[in-house]
């Protein structure tokens, strides 16, 4: 069956589905996960609570029918969800999926990489916030070491989930100094580096504008050692903006929501791990698909629901971003995904 195209009511079509698998992280990031919020007696999904693989595979199947052709897995960090290779081996093949990626912390990615090469997995991003160690751990606020990442992108590699790319986001007075010593090491391994504002996701990150380093920034830090030329988007609707090394050995993105926002070509939905759908990453709640799928509903009607919540959609969050929305009590970005 073809895919129909559905279009929200600023003329976006669903293009792209995040996926959610858990919304547990095994880092404690301190601009996502905070430990003063999420504690050791904090309150996470209960396994009844979650998607199963067959459930997240049949609204995936729905998702495909209507438009989307890209689907990212995510988290909370997805590889601590048990077995996540079998839900990839359910979703690769499915009609009308043409990429398939997942975005990580890298910290069981050493170890799991093969197997989800093996399922049909296409593509890896690790998030990897400076190649200081002592900066990378106060950042991910578990003491955890920045070679074991750097293992798991290497393996990562030579299982040939290609090309791969790593994120960073930059927090001043934090770890904008690690921005031109990473730019260096991955131009040379020839893996492709994107730079992320700090956002304002969630509600727990005690978000200031002050703390946004710009992306003209960091570009300009960048280009003053490593010459740069802007190159145009790889296709409409990309997040980040590209820049080529002027010598030619490779390129760099800066995904800039905050100085410069894409909200008029998102194209982007989320599933949260327990079935709530959200057409922002800023969404303040989702629409339940889980209930109507276990009290039974048939696909048409889930396609439905699917297709009238994308058509009734006007977000522009970063667009219209202010003092009032910033206060907004938002979903958690390790909820759905970033």
């Amino acid at each position: 069956m073809a895919a129909v195209r559905i279009d929200d009511r600023l003329g976006r079509p669903l293009r792209d589905l995040r996926v959610s698998v858990t919304d547990r992280c095994n880092f404690r990031c301190v601009y996502c996960m905070p430990k003063e919020v999420f504690g050791h007696d904090f309150q996470f999904l209960e396994r009844a609570e979650l998607l199963t693989f067959e459930e997240m595979t049949r609204l995936v199947r729905l998702f495909l029918a209507a438009g989307v052709e890209k689907i990212r897995v995510t988290g909370g960090e997805p590889l601590v969800r048990r077995d996540l290779n079998h839900f990839i081996a359910m979703i690769a093949p499915l009609p009308g999926l043409r990429d398939l990626t997942l975005t990580t912390n890298g910290s069981l990615l050493a170890r799991q990489a093969p197997a989800l090469a093996g399922a049909g997995l296409q593509r890896v991003t690790v998030s990897l916030d400076s190649l200081d160690d002592v900066t990378f751990r106060r950042m991910n606020d578990v003491d955890f070491p920045v070679d074991r990442v750097l293992e798991g992108i290497a393996a990562a590699e030579r299982s040939g989930l290609a090309p791969i790319k790593v994120n960073m986001v930059v927090r001043r007075g934090v770890n904008e100094s690690s921005v031109v010593p990473m730019a260096r090491y991955f131009r040379d391994r020839g893996h492709i580096l994107r730079f992320i504002e700090y956002m304002d996701v969630g509600h727990s990150n005690g978000w200031r504008l002050d703390d946004v380093v710009p992306a003209a920034e960091i570009v300009a830090a960048i280009d003053a050692e490593m010459p740069l030329q802007a190159v145009p988007p790889n296709y409409e609707g990309e997040v980040a903006d590209r820049w080529r090394y002027r010598d030619g050995s490779g390129e760099v993105g800066v995904i800039a929501s905050v100085s410069q926002p894409f909200c008029g070509t998102c194209t982007r939905a989320r599933l949260s791990a327990e079935g709530d759908l959200y057409t922002c990453l800023f969404g303040v709640r989702g629409t339940d698909l889980r209930a109507p799928l276990r009290e039974g509903a048939d696909d048409a009607t889930l396609a439905d629901r699917i297709a009238a919540v994308w058509a009734a959609r006007a977000d522009r969050y970063s667009d219209l971003r202010s003092a009032a929305t910033v206060s907004l009590l938002r979903v958690e970005m390790s909820h759905i995904g970033g």
